[in-house]
């Protein structure tokens, strides 16, 4: 191993660690792989990554050769010994967090453990940062300013809550986060669905609408199901979404009610689809200006969003 940790495999048999469906679990073994993701991660000065679902580690010790300083939050308890192995041979740059992220305050716990990030910098240049200024979210959020700490999730997400993950991540106020970038990996079904617009519309839906208000998304490359163990049985996509500072102004919980009404009953038109929303179809439409002819997978986001604000206003 490059980092002198045992084998990643001798780990996991060590340990007993098998993968377990009902935590959606697929561990990487591949060295390549692990790095290549955390270099789309990089780079990582002054800035804390958060990792959703380590399991023994695989990704996490890519990260940490490469620089970063990581909050690895793990639901799993037989994970935890393997990851305290990781931490103590990098002192200072692993914390552990054990728990279940969706109910978890990512941005919160950020803003607890961040003073680690801080007290690195400090003693590499001198800043004149103190901890207090953790206390406000600003001093936290990127800003262009080199003065800054940012804040980025790069995780191989569980596959059977990577999408409640990132609706509840992208859904979050107040907005812009402290996150400057998401690299996280998807089924690629589900990373066709995040990163299209409604010129794809097999793919378009409430999920895409989301991303697409707050979001840019892109897909960086696919990761064949021979990476993992066990391998899953579809391609997986490593994907990169970069927060909207300034997105056309929404309330979340409305946009969440009109995608659901429009795309619930995708195949007829929205004069119909949207009465399921209790409200004058026709009047919500013509204040949002669409046609009430069109059907979900022809609106755009900013058409959505018009909707929702429409919605908003009754």
């Amino acid at each position: 191993m490059v980092d002198a940790l045992p084998p990643l495999r001798d780990v996991v048999a060590r340990y007993g660690l098998d993968a377990k469906r009902s935590l959606g679990q697929n561990f990487l073994f591949d060295l390549n792989l692990t790095a290549r993701i955390a270099r789309a991660a990089g780079p990582f000065d002054d800035t804390v990554i958060v990792e959703i679902g380590p399991g023994p580690g695989g990704l996490t010790r890519a990260l940490l050769e490469q620089g970063a300083r990581v909050i690895a939050v793990e639901r799993d308890p037989r994970c935890l010994p393997a990851l305290e192995e990781i931490a103590a041979h990098y002192p200072g740059r692993l914390t552990i967090v054990e728990g279940d992220a969706l109910e978890i305050d990512i941005a919160a716990l950020v803003r607890t453990h961040a003073s680690v990030i801080l007290d690195a910098r400090e003693s590499r240049a001198n800043s004149d940062y103190n901890a207090a200024a953790l206390d406000s979210r600003s001093d936290l959020r990127p800003a262009g300013n080199d003065n800054r700490v940012s804040a980025r999730i790069c995780a191989n997400l569980p596959y059977n809550v990577a999408t409640a993950l990132l609706t509840r991540w992208i859904a979050a106020e107040p907005w812009p986060s402290v996150f400057d970038r998401y690299v996280l990996m998807f089924q690629r079904e589900v990373a066709l669905r995040i990163v299209a617009t409604s010129k794809e519309r097999a793919d378009y839906g409430r999920l895409a609408v989301l991303c697409g208000w707050r979001t840019k998304a892109r897909i960086l490359f696919d990761v064949s199901p021979a990476a993992f163990t066990p391998p899953p049985k579809v391609t997986s996509s490593v994907i990169e979404l970069t927060p909207n500072p300034r997105p056309l102004h929404c309330d979340p919980h409305a946009l969440s009610r009109v995608t659901q009404a429009a795309f619930g009953q995708r195949r007829k038109m929205l004069r119909q689809s949207l009465k399921s929303l209790g409200v004058d179809a026709a009047a919500l439409l013509a204040a949002a200006g669409i046609e009430g002819t069109k059907r979900a997978e022809e609106i755009d986001v900013a058409g959505f969003v018009a909707l929702a604000n429409a919605l908003s206003a009754q």
